[in-house]
């Protein structure tokens, strides 16, 4: 595994714009993605993320802006940049009439991988993927989740160091997501480069080393999972206490912002970090009260979805465009 750290960008966008007759889907995008990292693009239906992958993967012309992909130029250098790239879609791009196998074996002639590296790399990924055991098998018989494996294990065989991932686990099963993700993680300790666009939240918080929430083609926050959230009222303490005296000197000298006496409770607001976890307890250290239980309760990335889009995050669906 790699452990080399860098901060070179595999992607740098500038000014990036795309219209469709009078609708805007980009207006004027800036952002980069540090290679070995994971970056997630979020944004609710019709927002353009899917534009923004098919542009970035030299599949359609931007209409201004700057772009280099992989130290290449979008334009100038389009093969340099697809040579570079591996692109995965929401729906496994396999034929389905063919083998595990012979999917693979295609990729490599694609690749023109030569006959002994194609079958090589193509036994290796079929081990490093778990579908020993399916290999010999038409992909029509897999389940889901295995084809979604077949399907990213085609987009490794050009050795891509950057690898758009558009909706990736859509229709997958909890464990099947699980292990895409698994294996998402271990391309990046490699020093594989990740674009994600999900409409699952949990899936961003868990992967992305950073987020850009994108709506009405402009990008309207970006930073890491917990730069997003800390930018989100509503984060609080819940301190329960073991008798009603307890509770009221604890009222008396916190900032309370919501009090049940017949649950012994109060709401005292917090970021949810050290220092002011520290904080409350030494207030009420200073008045010889000890809460009896305490919870921490931090907004999520489906408030910071609502926030900065308007839209509940049930609502981020991959769009048509």
């Amino acid at each position: 595994m790699s452990t080399t750290v860098t901060t070179r960008p595999a992607v740098s966008v500038a000014g990036l714009r795309k219209t469709f007759g009078t609708k805007t889907v980009l207006d004027g995008i800036d952002l980069s993605v540090t290679e070995g990292t994971v970056f997630a693009l979020l944004g609710p239906n019709g927002a353009g993320k899917t534009t923004m992958v098919r542009i970035l993967a030299t599949l359609l012309d931007a209409d201004g802006g700057s772009v280099r992909v992989a130290g290449h130029d979008l334009v100038r250098e389009a093969e340099a940049v697809r040579a570079a790239i591996g692109l995965t879609g929401q729906f496994a791009a396999v034929d389905k009439l063919l083998t595990v196998r012979e999917n693979l074996r295609l990729m490599a002639d694609l690749n023109r991988l030569g006959r002994t590296e194609g079958r090589r790399r193509v036994d290796r990924l079929i081990e490093r993927f778990d579908l020993t055991e399916s290999a010999s098998k038409p992909v029509s018989l897999l389940s889901g989740g295995q084809q979604r494996r077949v399907d990213l294990a085609m987009t490794l065989v050009g050795n891509p160091r950057l690898i758009f991932l558009d909706e990736p686990t859509t229709g997958l099963d909890p464990r099947s997501r699980y292990e895409m993700w698994q294996i998402v993680r271990e391309l990046v300790a490699e020093g594989v480069t990740v674009f994600l666009t999900t409409q699952y939240l949990e899936e961003a918080d868990q992967l992305a080393d950073r987020i850009a929430v994108l709506d009405h083609g402009r990008i309207v926050a970006e930073g890491t999972p917990d730069e997003l959230k800390r930018q989100i009222p509503g984060g609080h303490l819940v301190l329960r206490f073991a008798e009603p005296g307890a509770l009221r000197t604890a009222a008396a000298v916190l900032n309370v912002t919501s009090r049940d006496d017949s649950a012994l409770t109060l709401q005292v607001p917090s970021d949810g970090d050290i220092a002011s976890l520290r904080a409350v307890l030494s207030t009420l250290d200073g008045v010889h009260v000890a809460p009896d239980h305490l919870t921490i309760h931090t907004p999520d990335l489906d408030d910071v979805f609502f926030a900065f889009t308007g839209n509940p995050a049930g609502s981020a669906l991959e769009e048509t465009r």
